[in-house]
């Protein structure tokens, strides 16, 4: 495998387009995290990227666009609501669900009758995606790493875990966001007509409510966001909130199990006071918290990333992959403030609590 230096040339973009024509997987920087990236109406080049990552058959990937490609291609359907929330946010983090069209793109769908599209906002992945099949073809680019493990934001990241696998890794530099995309059903249309948020990520829910002019909790109903699961010390998983009582099935996507998003190191969800009260006797223990250490401690390792949302995610990754290479015993995440904004952490910590060991 060869990866690039970014800034990425010119024979480096036309080479990754041509390998992915050709039905090989190549490693794409977006700004939520680095994707493995595969032809989606190529069923047996994104079998390709479910032997890589190890990824369950059942589990779909999303179809990533070019900024000029028709939605309509791929989707059966397109209501108002996706329609405002692509003309506001599109290219960017926001993946919607939609009815598929027949016979597209089953490969990634994994026996849905909906596909998950996004366009992604990363001047590598829109210049691949743009000769890539004349800027009309579909990219399967589900986050380059094994599955349930802690996502990629660098091509580093790619070539540690991936190696031999990839044909090629575009070096795009970090990327901006750090989280997954948002994730919003629009294919079962609740009562009000809102979509629903199935799984968190870069944009807010405050945000895509104001575009549509509701509140952000009636976009909730789907939302993995049971609080319960972080007690007031600490847990290691939660429940997931997969019905809203509707007579439809949720539409399955990425990055919903329980346990995903792991490291290998056993990470506990702890409160402020708890790992305060512990820290000064702590042992192997690596904190990542929004905040300085409370006190000097050698035997121990504490990571602050910044204390506002956006650049809390956006080192998140980064930070877990760093504190779990160190070989410690333990990695305590201090559990973070609440608000929609924190939406997407919550969820990314929950989720690595239950799967790692």
């Amino acid at each position: 495998m060869r990866v690039t230096q970014a800034p990425v040339s010119p024979d480096e973009i036309v080479q990754a387009a041509r390998l992915l024509e050709a039905g090989e997987l190549v490693g794409l920087p977006t700004e939520t995290v680095y994707g493995l990236a595969a032809d989606a109406d190529n069923p047996r080049a994104v079998a390709k990227i479910y032997a890589a990552k190890g990824r369950p058959p059942d589990h779909p990937v999303i179809v990533h666009l070019h900024r000029n490609a028709d939605p309509l291609r791929w989707a059966a359907a397109l209501p108002d609501v996706a329609r405002k929330l692509i003309e506001a946010f599109w290219p960017g983090a926001l993946t919607l669900v939609l009815p598929r069209r027949p016979g597209m793109a089953e490969a990634c769908a994994a026996g849905q009758d909906t596909i998950a599209l996004r366009c992604p906002d990363h001047p590598v992945a829109q210049v691949v995606l743009a000769l890539f099949k004349g800027g009309q073809g579909g990219l399967a680019a589900p986050s380059a790493n094994r599955f349930g493990r802690i996502s990629p934001t660098t091509a580093a990241h790619v070539r540690a875990e991936l190696g031999d696998a990839v044909a090629l890794v575009l070096d795009g530099g970090p990327c901006s966001v750090g989280v997954e995309s948002t994730i919003v059903d629009c294919s079962h249309l609740g009562a009000t007509g809102l979509p629903r948020i199935l799984r968190p990520g870069g944009l807010g829910a405050a945000e895509i409510a104001a575009v549509l002019g509701c509140r952000p909790e009636q976009l909730q109903r789907g939302l993995a966001a049971d609080r319960s699961a972080e007690s007031p010390d600490e847990t290691r998983g939660g429940g997931d909130v997969s019905d809203d009582g509707a007579a439809h099935a949720v539409p399955r996507v990425p990055g919903a199990l329980a346990s995903h998003y792991a490291p290998a190191t056993r990470l506990l969800l702890r409160c402020a006071a708890a790992v305060d009260a512990d820290w000064p006797a702590a042992r192997r223990v690596g904190v990542l918290a929004p905040r300085a250490q409370p006190a000097a401690n050698a035997r121990a390792v504490w990571l602050a990333l910044p204390a506002d949302a956006a650049g809390y995610a956006h080192g998140l990754y980064a930070a877990l992959r760093d504190l779990d290479a160190q070989g410690l015993a333990e990695i305590w995440a201090e559990i973070p403030p609440e608000g929609f904004a924190w939406d997407a952490v919550h969820d990314r910590l929950r989720r690595a609590a239950a799967g790692s060991r």
